[in-house]
């Protein structure tokens, strides 16, 4: 295994050679398996073991004997232990997904704290196998089907092609010891399920499963390379046709019928191709979108894509942290709303005098101070909320407003209010309300100003 595992090295991941490398190790034999066969080839090694406390006392001794292990070769060890269950109640995530997070997060602190240059991951082809099995199960484009990647950046599985019986078998003869985690063997975990239900069936069936599944998967990899290359030129096509354009580093838009003249082809495959890497499967939803109303929405765990007129809207879902109400009182000199600072400067006024100007833009108001009753208060706007917008007559609808100004979606999502007394004073970065402008008769102003 040792002369195979060069070749590995040699053929696919020669970059390795001379590098400092962190193995995550659990104590499992994938990973004792990887850290003395990398030991042995004398390559710069340091181990990375996260203790998640989910088993107990085993969750202990596998510390222990990672941290034994480390001391026995003379190698460096870094030891972390979290409250995954804490963690993941918090973020509202599984368990599972708690420890990965924690896990890829902590080895990606460590390799740069202590200036490492891989991160090495002891993934098998079984694991493959068996992921490959899951994402078919629940439905995936041709990304899904291609197992577990052998380098993703900083991530290196240089054991990704041998199967888990082959590993053993170098651990026996060996005589290497490993820790077994006895939660492998709980079958209401889905990949368990899998790996001792599914997988023992389809062998049967076909006893070099392993083998011809590793050739699939060398094929369906192809694939999908040809599949990346087409996508990275429409991608570089959609921006230089204006199909595709980020703006403000806040959304991409896409011009639908630019989009549904580039993909008419084949528009399902290509909005898979598009959309999947921000987390849409249901590619239906996005077809049907194309030609949906104004405003409608679908999901994914970490983006929506809002219809808006002519356009597809791409944003990143992100938790509202900002205070939804904010109080300014007479005396403020400034205030904050997200990462916009505010100025804020009251002055005696006359507006006869030679040198005094009316300043109102979209960044600058100024308005007569004794018309304002303090606090003032900078909050969303509201359905409902209607101003008197300054050089029109009458009143207007934010709504009808916003509609006459052409915002988008994302756009009114992010307006704030000025009001005194709940009268709107400003419609932020926008236009300022009549009611309170400078007159003949203002003896006082307040002129607030976006740095």
């Amino acid at each position: 295994m040792i002369k195979e595992f060069e070749h590995i090295i040699q053929n696919n991941f020669t970059f390795l050679k001379g590098k400092k490398l962190l193995i995550a190790i659990s104590g499992g034999i994938d990973s004792v398996v990887l850290t003395y066969i990398l030991h042995q080839l004398k390559f710069n090694i340091s181990l990375a073991h996260c203790n998640f406390h989910l088993r107990g006392i085993d969750s202990d001794s596998d510390q222990q004997f990672v941290s034994k292990m480390a001391s026995a070769l003379n190698i460096p060890c870094y030891i972390m232990h979290f409250d995954t269950k804490e963690y993941a109640k918090n973020h509202k995530l599984s368990i599972q997904e708690a420890a990965r997070k924690l896990r890829y997060e902590w080895f990606e602190k460590i390799r740069q704290e202590q200036q490492l240059d891989y991160i090495l991951t002891a993934h098998n082809l079984n694991d493959s196998l068996e992921t490959f099995l899951i994402n078919l199960s629940r439905g995936t484009g041709l990304k899904g089907l291609t197992g577990i990647n052998n380098i993703n950046k900083k991530i290196i599985r240089p054991l990704s092609s041998f199967s888990r019986a082959e590993i053993l078998t170098f651990a026996h003869k060996n005589k290497i010891d490993w820790r077994e985690d006895k939660s492998n063997a709980n079958t209401k975990y889905t990949r368990n399920k899998i790996r001792h239900q599914v997988i023992p069936v389809l062998q049967e069936i076909n006893p070099n499963l392993l083998e011809t599944f590793k050739q699939t998967l060398e094929n369906l990899q192809g694939s999908e390379d040809i599949v990346r290359d087409t996508v990275k030129r429409l991608r570089v096509e959609n921006i230089e046709k204006r199909i595709e354009r980020k703006e403000d580093g806040k959304q991409t838009s896409f011009n639908i019928q630019l989009l549904n003249q580039q993909i008419k082809t084949n528009p399902k495959a290509y909005l898979h191709e598009i959309f999947s890497p921000y987390g849409f499967h249901n590619i239906t939803d996005i077809e049907q979108l194309l030609t949906a109303q104004s405003g409608k929405q679908v999901f994914s765990k970490t983006h929506r894509l809002i219809k808006d007129r002519a356009f597809l809207l791409l944003v990143e879902n992100r938790e509202e942290k900002t205070v939804q109400r904010i109080e300014i009182s007479e005396n403020d000199e400034k205030f904050n709303i997200q990462n916009l600072q505010f100025t804020i400067q009251h002055s005696p006024f006359n507006i006869h005098h030679s040198t005094t100007t009316i300043r109102h833009s979209k960044f600058n108001i100024q308005i007569d101070k004794d018309l304002l009753k303090f606090p003032l208060i900078v909050r969303k706007w509201q359905k409902g909320d209607y101003f008197y917008p300054i050089g029109m007559t009458g009143k207007k609808k934010l709504s009808k407003y916003f509609k006459d100004e052409k915002l988008s979606l994302i756009q009114k999502e992010n307006i704030w209010l000025l009001l005194s007394d709940d009268k709107i004073v400003w419609v932020i970065g926008m236009r300022q309300d009549n009611r309170f402008k400078i007159t003949k008769t203002t003896k006082n102003s307040t002129e607030i100003t976006i740095l």
